[in-house]
């Protein structure tokens, strides 16, 4: 039924555009809130649909036409049965789902929990998640786990940062049946925030390039590149120009179709937030000024936070918090050189966000997920979409994947501005093959439970623009 009825007032939009193409006479249609938003009775209180800024866009339909247009938007989330520790994500062509669990696997290692049935689940019952990382023996839990999943092969990288034991990395080709390592990827005595990613080209001896970047005793990160899938690595070099005073740590590291690695981070004055890109294999990088001259930059604990994706044409997307802890983004048509004037993206009744991540599907289709609190101390989590980034008044649909009597966080008042609970220090967030954003967060009051949060009704991220198929509730039933 609620599928329906968007298609229903999709078509009603096409055949009034088209009205006034058959007569003489010019039809004058008076635009009403119903032609935009004739569902906004199925609505249940966790959808919002805003302009930049959290303008109300219900009651001012002007911008809307084309692609900028509503669908009808819900949310959810789903278990994954284990704790989390910091949630890194990713998504084979499969339709399998993939998080990290710290020390739940074999012997106390990092568990490498794999979500089967989940994306085009009709039931709850449908899905079931399982540690699939069966190594032996297994490499012993480390800091801070992290999963990957290598967009263009499928490969799913392992990557365990041992404190003062180097770093290690293991891979699995066949959805974790078996697992190959693992290397040594850098022996460097200190380390910390690690992130990997993989681009299509630049690789020698394998079909894709795999880039790291960590943390470590210089005035910013140090990045390697393995040219053989991950056997081998090359030196640690700066991954930012050598003069670069911008501290160590990074978001997370994103690799674009057109072979261009992206991080985001401090600028290198110590001020301000920057893009990091490398067009050589992490041999060399430039600096890239995002326009927070109007947002300011988050003066809290993860302020290095700016995070970056790219869509399937290798623009660029950038997210990060203002001084007003709220999320701002912008976007690059010329691969970092200009940015487009930045927006607050969040509704208007958040009064604090924290926990950055964007990814994006098609061009101008790009998702944000972050956590937020609207002054009561209780921390939800949140996906923000737009199916027209370009657009001058871009339409933000915002869901909370969470019911207010189920939040994420409620013992920690400042939780999105500080390390709290299985958050640690990051999210993450990725898009199935349907176009489906789904965002790894933690369930706190649980015991930093694991959960997938995602739309279980909303417009898609990648293909022809249209609703995504309905999914089922999930939701506590799923701890």
């Amino acid at each position: 039924m609620r599928k329906t009825n968007a298609i229903l007032v999709i078509l009603m939009m096409s055949l009034l555009s088209l009205s006034g193409c058959f007569g003489e006479e010019e039809v004058v249609v008076v635009e009403e809130t119903s032609e935009f938003f004739g569902f906004e009775d199925m609505l249940d209180g966790r959808t919002w649909y805003h302009y930049p800024g959290g303008v109300n866009a219900m009651n001012n339909t002007t911008a809307l036409g084309e692609i900028n247009i509503p669908y009808y938007a819900s949310s959810s989330y789903y278990g994954i049965g284990m704790s989390t520790f910091e949630p890194t994500m990713g998504i084979t062509s499969t339709g399998n789902l993939y998080i990290t669990s710290w020390g739940n696997g074999n012997a106390g290692s990092t568990a490498i929990v794999q979500c089967s049935n989940m994306v085009e689940m009709t039931s709850i019952s449908d899905y079931s998640c399982q540690d699939v990382y069966g190594a032996q023996p297994p490499v012993a839990n480390s800091n801070d786990p992290y999963v990957y999943v290598d967009p263009w092969t499928d490969r799913i990288m392992k990557f365990d940062m041992h404190a003062l034991g180097g770093m290690t990395v293991e891979w699995s080709d066949d959805e974790g049946a078996s697992w190959v390592g693992p290397s040594i990827a850098t022996g460097y005595s200190v380390q910390d925030h690690q992130t990997i990613a993989s681009s299509p080209y630049g690789g020698i001896l394998h079909e894709t390039l795999w880039v790291f970047c960590i943390n470590g005793n210089y005035p910013a990160p140090l990045c390697s590149a393995s040219q053989d899938g991950g056997f081998t690595w090359g030196p640690e070099l700066p991954g930012a120009p050598v003069d670069c005073q911008s501290g160590g740590l990074s978001a997370h590291l994103i690799g674009a179709d057109n072979g261009n690695f992206y991080r985001g981070q401090i600028g290198c004055n110590g001020e301000g937030y920057s893009m990091y890109k490398t067009e050589d294999g992490a041999l060399t990088w430039s600096e890239h000024v995002l326009p927070t001259e109007e947002s300011g930059t988050a003066d809290t604990w993860n302020a290095e936070e700016a995070q970056v994706d790219t869509d399937s044409e290798s623009n660029v997307y950038a997210m990060w918090m203002g001084i007003d802890n709220l999320p701002y983004f912008s976007y690059s048509l010329d691969h970092a050189a200009t940015w487009s004037d930045a927006v607050m993206v969040a509704p208007s009744h958040l009064q604090g966000t924290g926990f950055p991540v964007v990814i994006a599907g098609d061009p101008g289709r790009v998702a944000f997920g972050y956590i937020g609190e609207d002054g009561d101390g209780l921390w939800n989590g949140y996906i923000s979409v737009m199916t027209d980034a370009f657009n001058e008044t871009p339409l933000i649909t915002t869901v909370q994947v969470n019911t207010d009597d189920d939040p994420l966080d409620n013992a920690s008042p400042t939780c999105g501005y500080e390390r709290c609970g299985g958050f640690g220090d990051f999210i993450d967030m990725q898009i199935d093959a349907y176009g489906r954003p789904w965002l790894a967060l933690s369930h706190n009051p649980n015991g930093d439970t694991g959960i997938f949060g995602t739309l279980t009704n909303g417009p898609t991220l990648f293909g022809n623009l249209t609703s995504l198929t309905v999914m089922p509730d999930g939701g506590p039933q799923t701890l």
